[in-house]
């Protein structure tokens, strides 16, 4: 059987269709947000001089490598769908991830 799993994101902010999904960090805590393109453009254009100021850290590579595996926001929805209890913020437990997996094969 054939399965179309269609994910909309939705702006953060405002509520509607979002265009992309911006990674950000900020006191060691790393976060994403759905925005649309005008509220992506204001937080880049709100963050350029801080930005420009700043300095590349190694942490940076790291939350690059995370940003690659699966979606989180895809695999609570999954999970959620397949009676699975899982947090609705924070780090999902490795157990639900690898059922996740499995359900992909």
């Amino acid at each position: 059987m054939a399965k179309t799993v269609i994910t909309t994101l939705v702006d953060d902010l405002e509520g509607t269709e979002a265009d992309e999904t911006i990674n950000f960090s900020l006191d060691g805590r790393h976060y994403e947000i759905d925005l649309t393109a005008d509220n992506a453009a204001r937080l880049r254009d709100s963050l350029a001089g801080f930005v420009q100021a700043a300095r590349p850290t190694a942490a940076r590579e790291a939350f690059r490598r995370t940003t690659i595996q699966p979606q989180q926001r895809v695999i609570r929805a999954w999970a959620t769908r397949n009676g699975i209890k899982v947090n609705d913020r924070g780090r999902i437990p490795q157990n639900i991830v690898e059922q996740y997996m499995a359900a992909q094969n």
